[in-house]
C-alpha cells in the first residue's frame, strides 16, 4: 500500500523534518531529502487531529513521520537506547508509516512549551511529569487529548511521539519499498 504524502493544502500542518537537517540528536542529516509520509490509516487520523486543534486556534508542527528502516538503523547505531528508540531488528512504528512526532503551535506560529525539546532523551520527556512547569504539563495534556481523541496511542517516554494502535500489525518499509527517495 503506498504511503500518503503529508503536505499543504491537503493537510493544514507545518512541517520541519528534523532528520533531514543537522538539528537532531545525531548532529547531522539522516535523510538525504525531507519527506513527510504516512500510511493511509495514519493520514486519516492525522486529519482528525488537525480538525480537533483548529477550533482551539492551534496547528500541528510535524518533526517526523515515516522513517525508512535504513534511517532507523542509523539512529540506533548512533544511540542504541531502547527507552527512546525502537530496536530496528524489531522495527519502529515510524518505519511502518504509522507514527508521528509533533508538537502544537500558537496562531502566531510559536511552539507551545512542552518542558523539553523534541528528542530530549531524558526522563523529563516522559508523559505525566510533574517536575516541569504547569504550563508545559497542560500543553502536553492538550496534545495528548487531541491526539488520542483522533485515534492515536501515545508512547509513555516521549511527549512528542504518537502511533496508531496495533502498530506492529503494519509492515516495515525500506526507502525503496516505500518509494519515498528519502535515503
Amino acid at each position: 500500500m503506498p504511503l500518503v504524502r503529508i503536505a499543504s493544502p491537503e493537510f493544514d500542518v507545518d512541517i520541519d523534518i528534523k532528520y533531514a537537517t543537522a538539528d537532531n540528536f545525531t548532529g547531522k542529516p539522516v535523510y538525504r531529502t525531507a519527506g513527510c509520509y504516512l500510511h493511509p490509516e495514519a493520514a486519516e487520523s492525522l486529519q482528525k487531529a488537525i480538525a480537533l486543534a483548529k477550533p482551539l486556534g492551534l496547528r500541528l508542527l510535524i518533526f517526523d513521520t515515516y522513517r525508512p528502516t535504513e534511517a532507523q538503523w542509523k539512529l540506533w547505531e548512533h544511540t542504541p537506547d531502547p527507552s527512546f528508540l525502537a530496536d530496528p531488528a524489531k522495527g519502529s512504528p515510524h518505519s511502518r508509516g504509522v507514527a508521528v512526532d509533533l508538537t502544537l503551535l500558537t496562531p502566531e506560529g510559536q511552539a507551545l512549551d512542552m518542558g523539553t525539546a523534541f528528542d530530549a532523551f531524558t526522563p523529563l520527556s516522559h508523559h505525566g511529569r510533574t517536575d516541569i512547569s504547569l504550563e508545559a504539563q497542560k500543553n502536553r495534556l492538550l496534545l495528548m487529548g487531541i491526539m488520542t481523541t483522533a485515534g492515536w496511542d501515545f508512547y509513555r517516554n516521549e511527549w512528542w511521539h504518537y502511533q496508531l494502535f496495533h502498530s506492529r500489525n503494519y509492515p516495515l518499509l525500506s526507502d525503496a519499498e516505500a518509494g519515498t527517495g528519502m535515503m
